[in-house]
């Protein structure tokens, strides 16, 4: 196996395993992984975020979007509003109930990333995210 493929299978073993332990908590309180993912990318997007954007963000179909977002809206999590530029666009922003939703997993998010990277030190992990930040940028241009 040349370097390359050992960058790739390390880089997707490490995101699955996270993945992977962060359900599994959120399963426990009563959440999940991807409403959480949903309600982060809506919040980035300051309530400019439409269901397209996450479909193409997550590569997910539009149905698959279309019934997350139900379930969020029906839960109170999220509000749909129509856009001033076109009636056939919906605009998604966090509700305040979505909000607590957010905050009340940061402590957890925050102790499983500590402990994740707590093999590293301070000065890997700061390598580690610059060259993150290389390659990400490199992939959005491409």
């Amino acid at each position: 196996m040349n370097c390359d493929d050992q960058l790739i299978q390390g880089l997707a073993r490490v995101y699955l395993h996270l993945q992977r332990r962060v359900n599994r908590e959120l399963a426990q309180e009563g959440g999940s992984l991807a409403r959480l993912k949903l309600l982060l990318f809506v919040q980035k997007r300051e309530g400019a975020a439409r269901a397209a954007d996450i479909a193409d963000m997550f590569d997910l179909a539009p149905r698959t979007v279309t019934e997350g977002l139900d379930a969020l809206e029906r839960d109170g999590l999220i509000v749909r509003t129509a856009d001033p530029d076109d009636r056939r666009v919906k605009r998604i922003a966090v509700t305040p109930a979505g909000e607590g939703v957010i905050a009340a997993s940061q402590p957890l998010r925050a102790q499983l990333l500590a402990e994740t990277f707590a093999v590293l030190t301070a000065e890997e992990r700061a390598q580690l995210s610059a060259l993150l930040g290389k390659l990400a940028a490199s992939l959005d241009e491409g």
